[in-house]
């Protein structure tokens, strides 16, 4: 891939090692990025025994000394160890990088946008480790190069039984029908799924149900409540099959109230609001609650209406949130980026509404706005880190 990236050659050439699914590494050199193969999820031994050779591959094609590698904040993925092991070895710096502010850093990048002039980020996937620990997922970012503010996120919702309800909408569904105070429709509701008769002691356990603000679960839900798909044999089943069934019917009127905006104070005070958008906004959470639409969805008979409602209504709620994160920082500019951005009417929508608002859009054009092009934005934001440290 070629890119335009002399007046960061000091910073440069740059290894990331990408994350957990869908690995590929990458190098950043002045003249461009190159990837390694694309060795799939690192869920097995065949596919992390070929983690370090690609990346000692990659290092072999250089042009000169390596600067730094980049690698996923998750302290527990293969890659993470290998990069770790590798930047010792060479003596360089390791750089962790957040997952959704790599998401944004890999449209950016793609964009041939190497300045750090701050944008706003729409983050969309499945999962990616947060600043705090949790599990993150829907998340609306103010990005400047090395810095990213977390402006808000979705409203959460509880993972019954931790990854397995990754993998059974199902529970996801359940979660929300907990959040909601009708728990006790569970066990009937779901009355073929072993588990459902407990789930409710499950949810009732922080240990055991841990937080998302996960879009991607939230599309789970959707097709869990709506008799779509209970149980995935493959990855994002229950969001393509919901898609798949949204596009057979003509996008049904939105209504407002199927979403709620909440604008709360966070713990260090001092909220700056319409702020310039060099700098960086503090001490306010916009929060994109969808529980109001998935408790529709609940109520829902016609799975083909109700999984048009929910693709049409999320899009509405999420130029909603874009436009007050727009308000709050003045950013002029937005990235769409992450594995929810491989729904195609989701991403339509947005293309489509967001420059009514005079936003510039972004989007991934040529790479994965997903996991497979991770690694580039990585390596953009560690070469911000390292001009940040020398300016």
């Amino acid at each position: 891939m070629k890119l335009a990236l002399n007046e960061q050659a000091q910073q440069l050439p740059i290894l990331a090692l990408g994350a957990w699914f869908k690995h590929a590494s990458c190098l950043l050199e002045t003249d461009g990025a190159a990837f390694g193969p694309n060795l799939g999820d690192l869920d097995n031994a065949d596919a992390c025994r070929r983690v370090a050779p690609a990346a000692e591959a990659l290092i072999a094609q250089a042009g000169g000394p390596l600067r730094a590698i980049a690698h996923d904040l998750h302290p527990d993925f293969h890659s993470t160890r290998v990069a770790t092991e590798l930047a010792a070895r060479l003596g360089v710096p390791a750089i962790g990088v957040q997952h959704h502010h790599a998401h944004v850093g890999a449209v950016l990048a793609e964009h041939g946008r190497f300045n750090a002039r701050p944008v706003l980020g729409l983050a969309l996937d499945g999962v990616g480790l947060g600043t705090d620990g949790e599990a993150w997922g829907g998340e609306l970012l103010w990005v400047a190069g090395s810095e990213f503010v977390r402006l808000g996120h979705l409203r959460p919702l509880h993972l019954p039984g931790g990854d397995r309800a990754a993998r059974e909408p199902w529970r996801m569904a359940a979660a929300l029908l907990h959040a909601c105070g009708r728990g006790d429709e569970i066990p009937h509701r779901f009355a073929h799924q072993p588990a459902a008769a407990m789930l409710g002691h499950v949810l009732a356990r922080p240990a055991l149900s841990p937080a998302t603000s996960s879009l991607g679960r939230h599309f789970d839900a959707a097709a869990g409540l709506l008799g779509i798909c209970e149980v995935m044999q493959m990855e994002a089943e229950a969001a393509i099959a919901l898609e798949q069934l949204a596009s057979r019917a003509s996008a049904p009127a939105v209504a407002r109230t199927d979403w709620q905006l909440k604008t709360r104070s966070t713990a260090d005070g001092g909220a700056t609001q319409g702020v310039q958008p060099e700098t960086p906004p503090k001490g306010i959470t916009l929060e994109l609650d969808l529980h109001p639409l998935l408790l529709r969805l609940a109520d829902e008979h016609d799975a083909v209406r109700g999984a048009a409602r929910f693709q049409a209504t999320l899009a509405a709620a999420l130029a909603d949130w874009v436009a007050a994160g727009r308000q709050l920082t003045g950013c002029d500019t937005v990235v769409l980026s992450g594995g929810c951005l491989h729904n195609r009417l989701l991403s339509e929508a947005l293309h489509a509404s967001l420059p009514a608002s005079s936003l510039q859009v972004l989007g991934a054009r040529q790479l994965s706005p997903g996991d497979a092009g991770l690694a580039l934005g990585q390596a953009w934001v560690a070469m911000h880190h390292l001009a940040a440290k020398e300016t």
